[in-house]
């Protein structure tokens, strides 16, 4: 006969969570955000606000000796008019570093988006549950990764033994910012997110700044990287600027300037890596805006598509093309000066050969092979002997 656990509740704490700069006290329990009430306060963008509060790369860490763990949670779904449904966030269980269950939680918040004017819908619900059972009896890390695309309220959690924080393994922290590619678009799920994935190969801590269509060279995303604590730094500058046609080259080479410097003044000498847009075609030589493929939304899937004229780049617009060889310059030349500082072709991560196999299925964000790939390619050449962030990277 089954017999029910006997549950200890655990309050949630910060000495509990990885991967957060701040946690919102809410009405159901804890809000992760992945930027600092500072920033948050600066931010006028419904998008980033959304992108931020999801928790992409957060995780629960603890050790015990539970055998069934259960989380209370609130999530926040969202969908969009006209478009498929997207799946329920995944919630994936590490035990010891290694995969150990996956799980989704029914319920919830849902908010709609009308994609012809960006409004949105919120439909409220009810909080939902977790679960993981037939954990090995023994003492062990445990690690439950959050839903990287899905806002995430923290209701309860529930063991069958008492938890302690983990323990500091002196493993070197990785704080990593990037656009959808890099907060996770299409993986399968929280752990293999190509950052995510690219962490455990290394051995590092994740503290992933990917912020879904918002890596726009913010100064308060810069003063974020800046005062939070990490021994490795990666930027991954150029897709969104694009995208949303943000800027012209002559604001775009000062404005990655001041966001490098910025990130400077807080780590002079951590190991920072500046990381190009992996290959686009449809913007490698035509300036954005990007806008929705309603063809294709017609037909039952989502696409994207360039309006830009290429014939612009001449006074100016920018194109992938043009930002990876503006990039290049900038590194270059700074790096006279800063010897911890290196350039990376995002193309080394995903270029023409990658997409004559795994085309991109939206026109702009890698599918969840594509993240494994790019995951192990990162892995491979940023931690190489020789690499930007050779064994810990100083």
């Amino acid at each position: 006969m089954r017999t029910e656990p006997h549950w200890i509740t655990t309050p949630l704490t910060a000495d509990l969570l990885r991967g957060a700069l701040d946690l919102e006290r809410t009405v159901h329990g804890l809000l992760p955000h992945r930027l600092p009430a500072g920033a948050r306060a600066q931010n006028t963008d419904p998008q980033l606000a959304m992108a931020e509060s999801q928790p992409s790369g957060v995780r629960l860490a603890f050790r015990s000796h539970a055998t069934a763990v259960e989380l209370d949670t609130l999530p926040t779904k969202r969908g969009y008019t006209g478009a498929p449904p997207r799946p329920d966030g995944v919630y994936e269980l590490l035990v010891d570093g290694e995969p150990a269950g996956r799980t989704t939680v029914t319920g919830g918040h849902t908010v709609t988006v009308d994609m012809s004017t960006g409004e949105g819908e919120l439909r409220p619900g009810p909080p939902g549950t977790a679960r993981f059972t037939g954990l090995p009896e023994r003492a062990k890390d445990i690690e439950i990764w959050l839903p990287h695309n899905e806002i995430t309220e923290l209701v309860a959690l529930r063991t069958d033994a008492p938890v302690e924080p983990l323990p500091d393994r002196g493993r070197k922290v990785w704080l990593h910012h990037g656009s959808s590619i890099s907060h996770g678009s299409d993986a399968a799920g929280p752990t293999t997110t190509w950052p995510a994935l690219a962490s455990r190969l290394a051995g590092v801590e994740l503290v992933n700044l990917g912020l879904g269509g918002s890596a726009l060279l913010d100064p308060f995303v810069a003063r974020a990287l800046r005062d939070t604590p990490a021994d490795l730094i990666s930027v991954k500058i150029g897709i969104n600027i694009v995208n949303q046609d943000l800027m012209r080259l002559r604001a775009f080479t000062p404005a990655v300037h001041g966001f490098l410097d910025t990130v400077r003044e807080g780590h002079p000498d951590v190991p920072l890596l500046v990381v190009s847009p992996i290959l686009c075609p449809m913007h490698e030589n035509t300036p954005g805006p990007t806008a929705y493929d309603f063809a294709a939304l017609g037909e039952g899937r989502l696409g994207f598509r360039a309006t830009g004229d290429p014939a612009e780049t001449a006074n100016g617009k920018l194109t992938l093309a043009v930002v990876r060889e503006e990039l290049a310059g900038i590194v270059e030349r700074r790096a006279a000066d800063d010897p911890h500082l290196r350039y990376l072709d995002g193309r080394a991560l995903y270029g023409e050969s990658d997409a004559a196999e795994l085309p991109l299925p939206d026109g702009l964000h890698p599918d969840a092979a594509t993240h494994r790939r790019m995951g192990e390619r990162f892995a491979r050449v940023a931690f190489a002997p020789d690499g930007p962030f050779r064994r810990g990277g100083r």
